[in-house]
C-alpha cells in the first residue's frame, strides 16, 4: 500500500483548549496527544492528515488552526462553532477565511434533540457552509441519519461527511439483529444522496474488546455496495483507536477488507478521496 491520508485523527491537552473528554477512566487516551504520536503510531504509510476538532469549544478549533499553521502533517482542520449562535453565519465566514478550516462538526451524537441539525436558527450557519464550500462532518448514531439526509436535500451542495459510518451497531450483530438491520436501512437511504460521502473510521471501538473481528466486516461490506469505493475515505480515528486495537492493526485489517477491489480503487479510499472532498491544497 502507497502513503495514507487519515481523514480523521484528533488531537487534546489535559485540562486545555475547552477540554471535556476523554475522562480519566478511559485510560489508554487520557494524556496529551501530539502529531507526533499519530507519526509515531503509522509509521512510514502517513503522508498527511485530517485533524477533527474533540471538544464542543472554539478554542479547541483556533488551537487546531494555530498548530495547523506550523504542522506539515496537519493537511486540514475540521473545527467546531455553536452552529445555532445568532452569529453563527459570520462565525462560520470568518472560519471560512482560514486555508486549513475545511469543514465544521456540530458533535451531534451528544445533543438531547435528534433533529437539531433541522432546527430554523441553524440554517443560517448551514447555508453560510455550504457557500464557503466547507464540509460538514456528522458525528451521528442511526438514529440521526434522517435527519441528515434532510440536511443533504436542502443543501444539495453542502458536502457531508458521515463520520464512523454512523457508529454501526457491530456490539450487538448477535443479540439485536433489528438494530443492525436498521442500520442497514437507513445507510442505504442516506447514500442515495449524492452529496454524502462516509468515512471507515471508529469500527473497532463499537465492537467488544474480544469480539471477532470479523464480526465488523459485513458492516464494512455494506458500505462498500450502497457508497462504492468513490464515496468512502479512510479514518483511523486516532488515539481512539486506542481503545481497542491501534492505527496499524485497523489499517491492516481494512486492507484486507478492501483488498478485492482494483488498485485504483483502495487508492481512493486511502488517498484521493480524502484530498477531493476536504480540497486538500498542495497533496500530490
Amino acid at each position: 500500500m502507497s502513503s495514507v491520508i487519515d481523514a480523521h485523527f484528533h488531537l487534546w491537552q489535559v485540562g486545555r483548549h475547552g477540554f471535556e473528554w476523554p475522562t480519566p477512566d478511559l485510560t489508554a487516551i487520557y494524556r496529551d496527544f501530539a502529531s507526533s504520536d499519530l507519526c509515531a503510531a503509522a509509521g512510514g504509510a502517513l503522508h498527511g492528515a485530517v485533524v477533527v476538532q474533540s471538544q464542543p469549544s472554539d478554542a479547541d478549533t483556533q488551537w487546531l488552526l494555530r498548530l495547523a499553521e506550523t504542522d506539515p502533517l496537519i493537511m486540514g482542520v475540521v473545527g467546531w462553532t455553536d452552529l445555532s449562535a445568532p452569529d453563527a453565519a459570520a462565525r462560520v465566514d470568518g472560519l471560512a477565511l482560514q486555508p486549513k478550516l475545511k469543514g465544521l462538526r456540530p458533535m451531534l451524537q451528544g445533543l438531547p434533540d435528534d433533529n437539531w441539525i433541522l432546527r430554523p436558527d441553524v440554517a443560517p450557519a448551514l447555508s453560510a457552509m455550504q457557500t464557503a464550500g466547507l464540509v460538514f462532518d456528522a458525528l451521528v448514531f442511526t438514529r440521526h441519519l434522517p435527519a441528515i439526509e434532510a440536511v443533504a436535500q436542502r443543501y444539495p451542495d453542502l458536502r457531508i461527511v458521515i463520520d464512523h459510518a454512523a457508529k454501526p451497531p457491530i456490539a450487538t450483530t448477535q443479540t439485536q439483529p433489528e438494530a443492525t438491520r436498521e442500520w442497514t436501512q437507513t445507510m442505504t437511504a442516506i447514500a442515495r444522496q449524492p452529496n454524502v460521502v462516509c468515512k471507515l473510521s471508529g469500527l473497532f471501538t463499537e465492537m467488544h474488546i474480544d469480539q471477532p473481528l470479523h464480526e465488523a466486516a459485513p458492516y464494512v461490506a455494506h458500505l462498500l455496495t450502497v457508497f462504492g469505493p468513490q464515496r468512502l475515505l479512510f479514518g483511523s480515528d486516532w488515539p481512539v483507536v486506542r481503545l481497542n486495537g491501534d492505527w496499524q492493526k485497523w489499517r491492516h485489517w481494512l486492507e484486507d477488507q478492501l483488498n478485492p477491489l482494483t488498485s485504483s480503487e483502495r487508492q481512493a479510499i486511502f488517498f484521493t478521496n480524502a484530498k477531493r472532498i476536504y480540497d486538500l491544497q498542495g497533496v500530490q
